[in-house]
C-alpha cells in the first residue's frame, strides 16, 4: 500500500510539472475559412500560423509556448460572434481577427467583456476603433485614409468623366463607396449613380445596364473580390470597357480568376506590397516554399502576432489589458510590415494606402502591380 502512494505521490508531481513545463497562451484566429472569402480567411489563417511557429521554436512569449484556435466566421456577423463566444468559453485571451468589418464590430464585443485583445489584419471600417474600446487594434488602416487616397486619383485622373459608384452595403463596402465619393464630390466630381447590390448575388445584368445607360467612364466598387470579379465580367459580355476601381477587398489573385481577361487594366488601393519588404524576406520565402503565396494580408496576421509578443515581453505579462497598456503606448514595434506604432483608438499611425493596375505579367497571369506615384 505505501508503494502505491508513493507511486501516486510521484505521477502526481511528474503531471504538475509537466503541466507547468507545457503551459500555453491560447491564441484564436477568426475569419472566412470557408465560403466565397474563404481566399482572405486563408490569408489570416496562414500568416498567424507561420508567426506563432516561428515564435514558439524561438522559446514562445515569456516562456510559454502559443497553442492556435481556429473560428470560420463564413464572413457572417451572427456567425461572427458564435466565434467569439465560443473562443471565449475555450479561454483564448488573444484574437487576431476577423477579416471583415461587419463581423468584427459585433464580435469585438464579446471580447471587450471577456476581457480578450483582438488585433484584425483586415477590417477597414473606422467605426470599428472610434467606440473607445480598450481591447481593439488594427494592422491595416482605415476606410477614409483609403476613400481619400482613391477619391484623389480619380479626381486627378477621371476629371470631367462619368464616375458610377456601386457597393455591396455591408459597413466596409459602402463606408468605403460614401468615403471615396466624399472625397471626389470634395474635389468636384459629382457620381452619375451610387448604386447598392446585395452580397450573394451572381446576376449583375441589370446593375451594367444603368452603369452603360449612365455612360459611366468609370466604376468605383466598394465591395469584395466575389462581386466584383462578376461585375466585371458581365461589364465586359455587355461591352462595357469602362475600368473598375476598387479597394483592398479584391487584393487577392483570385480576383482575376473570376472577373476573367477583362480584369486587366482594373484599378485597386492597398498598402504598400509587404512582400517586397526587406524585413519579411525570409518570412516569405518560408511562405512559398509551402506553395502559398502571401497576399495582401497574410503578413499583416503574421505582424499581429509578433506585436502582441512584443508587447508582452515589454510590459513582463501575459495579461491582455497590460498588453494593450503597452500597445497604445507609443511604443515602436517591428514587424514584417514595417514599424508599426499605435494611437490611444488602436489604429496604426502610419498612412500607407497606394494605387495600383491590375496587369497581364509575361506568363499571362493577371495581377495588381504598384503604380508608380
Amino acid at each position: 500500500m505505501k508503494k502505491i502512494t508513493t507511486l501516486c505521490l510521484a505521477l502526481g508531481f511528474a503531471v504538475a510539472f509537466a503541466g507547468a513545463a507545457t503551459a500555453q497562451i491560447k491564441m484564436g484566429v477568426a475569419g472566412p475559412i470557408t465560403g466565397p472569402n474563404a481566399a482572405f480567411g486563408a490569408q489570416l489563417k496562414n500568416g498567424a500560423e507561420q508567426a506563432v511557429a516561428d515564435i514558439n521554436a524561438s522559446g514562445g512569449i515569456l516562456g510559454q509556448q502559443i497553442s492556435l484556435a481556429f473560428g470560420d466566421d463564413v464572413s457572417d456577423a451572427r456567425q461572427g460572434v458564435s466565434v467569439a463566444n465560443k473562443f471565449a468559453a475555450d479561454g483564448v485571451k488573444f484574437v487576431i481577427g476577423h477579416y471583415n468589418s461587419g463581423v468584427t464590430i459585433p464580435a469585438s464585443l464579446v471580447y471587450q467583456e471577456n476581457g480578450m485583445l483582438a488585433i484584425t489584419p483586415a477590417a477597414t471600417n473606422p467605426t470599428l476603433t472610434e467606440r473607445g474600446l480598450w481591447n481593439i487594434f488594427r494592422t491595416c488602416g482605415r476606410d477614409d485614409q483609403q476613400g481619400a487616397v482613391a477619391g484623389n486619383y480619380i479626381a486627378q485622373h477621371f476629371k470631367g468623366k462619368k464616375v458610377a459608384v456601386v457597393h455591396d452595403k455591408t459597413p466596409y463596402g459602402l463606408g468605403l463607396a460614401e468615403e471615396t465619393r466624399k472625397t471626389m464630390n470634395a474635389k468636384g466630381i459629382k457620381e452619375v449613380m451610387f448604386e447598392g447590390i446585395n452580397v450573394g448575388d451572381k446576376d449583375f445584368n441589370a446593375l451594367v445596364s444603368k452603369i452603360k445607360s449612365a455612360g459611366a467612364d468609370l466604376v468605383y466598387w466598394g465591395g469584395l473580390h466575389t462581386e466584383g470579379g462578376l461585375i466585371v465580367r458581365q461589364m465586359r459580355d455587355q461591352g462595357v470597357k469602362a475600368p473598375l476601381m476598387g479597394g483592398d477587398g479584391i487584393t487577392d489573385d483570385e480576383f482575376a480568376s473570376i472577373a476573367g481577361p477583362g480584369s486587366e487594366g482594373t484599378l485597386m488601393t492597398y498598402g504598400p506590397d509587404p512582400r517586397k519588404r526587406a524585413e519579411a524576406k525570409s518570412v516569405v520565402d518560408k511562405f512559398r516554399a509551402k506553395k502559398f503565396e502571401p497576399q495582401a494580408y497574410t503578413l499583416y496576421s503574421y505582424a499581429a502576432v509578433q506585436i502582441i509578443k512584443q508587447a508582452a515581453d515589454a510590459a513582463k505579462s501575459l495579461d491582455p489589458k497590460k498588453i494593450a497598456a503597452q500597445m497604445n503606448s507609443g511604443m515602436k514595434f517591428k514587424t514584417v510590415i514595417g514599424e508599426i506604432a499605435y494611437d490611444k483608438k488602436g489604429d496604426v499611425t502610419r498612412l500607407d494606402y497606394v494605387v495600383y493596375v491590375w496587369k497581364k505579367e509575361a506568363s499571362g497571369k493577371i495581377t495588381y502591380v504598384e503604380l508608380p506615384k
